[in-house]
């Protein structure tokens, strides 16, 4: 099993914020929060997208345009759906919220302050079908909120579409029930 990095070393952080995270109201996220807190616990890996069983930790990155009033959006190249941007954490990443913001400009070329603090704004435990080597695992996933510096975003490999969608019109890109909770946080 490969190492699991930098963030290994700052998992009792991690650790203490998401059981500060509040998810009141939210029964799934505080389902989430209890099967996340558990993978740190137990296991020697959470890290790494190499384990597989019980799944491994990813983070996503809620961004905000500069007026606050649209979320970045982006068309999945494998899941074929409207996603957050977000992903796997990688040897190097130093903070675990720098990994959604990492993945949020690999993947759609938004301008985000990443040494700027975010707060985590959503838990959500989700299956990921199995391919090539990859069997069905968990996808652990922490949401980040972030502002964005403007409007400009770009197509990439990853994201054959990507959108700025308001909070009224998320229904209409079909996003799941996590992301909008997330969403609503964020723009709290």
């Amino acid at each position: 099993m490969p190492s699991t990095g930098l963030l290994s070393k700052i998992k009792p952080e991690i650790v203490a914020l998401i059981q500060r995270f509040d998810c009141s109201g939210d029964e799934l996220a505080a389902k989430s929060r209890e099967l996340t807190l558990m993978l740190l616990e137990h296991s020697e890996y959470p890290f790494s997208r190499r384990q597989f069983t019980p799944g491994h930790i990813t983070c996503t990155a809620v961004v905000l345009d500069p007026q606050r009033k649209r979320v970045l959006l982006m068309f999945h190249h494998r899941l074929l759906r409207w996603l957050l941007p977000g992903g796997h954490c990688e040897g190097d990443d130093s903070s675990i919220s720098g990994v959604a913001g990492r993945e949020a400009v690999e993947e759609t070329g938004v301008k985000i302050d990443l040494a700027a603090p975010s707060a985590l704004v959503g838990i959500d435990v989700h299956g990921i079908p199995p391919k090539k080597k990859e069997p069905f695992h968990l996808h652990h996933d922490l949401i980040f909120a972030f502002a964005a510096k403007s409007d400009a975003i770009q197509v990439t490999e990853e994201a054959r579409e990507v959108a700025w969608s308001g909070f009224g019109e998320l229904g209409r890109y079909g996003v799941a029930d996590s992301i909008v909770r997330s969403v609503r946080r964020a723009m709290l």
